[in-house]
């Protein structure tokens, strides 16, 4: 008879660490979500996702972001500098998968942040997040082999690599492999 481990969804909640505060996303980070990274086009290419570029790009983005705030297993943050009070970036569990008790991280900063360890601030706040208010048993998070900044905050945040799926991506001409990395549980040291 097998384990019987439920999942404990509780959606998007407001997470604060030392200079960062992870939320919800709201109509008013328009403006910030383009100045700072949705229309950077390295940002989002090295992101893969496309450039929004107007106001009204960014407000459909977040009309999708919003809306699916209703559902429990939603997980994606607006990251907040406390400084400056304005997005920077975005991280989420993009991939939930309750029947096996995982989630996989994705997470963008924008180039103006970046190097500051912002990512791995918030990244280290989710994985928390997962493990004790979620329950969590498996975090995984992956990177382009051409994104060593991306490569470095994994590892400083301790995730375990796993492997690579050679070519996984076409980008500009070139093929691109996909590193896999993850955490368990037991693995994970509370701070």
């Amino acid at each position: 008879m097998g384990y019987n481990k439920m999942l404990t969804h509780i959606g998007t909640n407001a997470i604060e660490t030392e200079r960062l505060i992870l939320r919800r996303f709201a109509y008013t980070d328009n403006d910030a979500m383009l100045k700072n990274w949705v229309a950077d086009e390295k940002i989002q290419f090295m992101y893969s996702e496309p450039v929004y570029s107007t106001k009204e790009d960014v407000k459909e983005l977040l009309d999708k972001y919003i809306s699916s705030y209703e559902k429990s297993d939603y997980y994606r943050w607006a990251i907040i500098e406390k400084n400056c009070g304005e997005c920077i970036g975005q991280i989420a569990f993009f991939l939930v998968d309750s029947k096996n008790h995982f989630a996989e991280i994705e997470y963008c900063i924008g180039s103006g942040f970046q190097c500051k360890d912002y990512a791995t601030e918030a990244t280290e706040a989710i994985i928390k997040y997962g493990f004790d208010e979620i329950n969590l048993h498996k975090i995984q998070i992956c990177t382009k082999t051409i994104n060593q900044p991306s490569k470095r905050v994994i590892e400083k945040c301790g995730f375990t690599y796993e492997g690579t799926l050679r070519d996984y991506f076409y980008m500009n001409g070139e093929y691109v492999g996909r590193l896999y990395f993850s955490m368990l549980k037991s693995e994970f040291k509370s701070k």
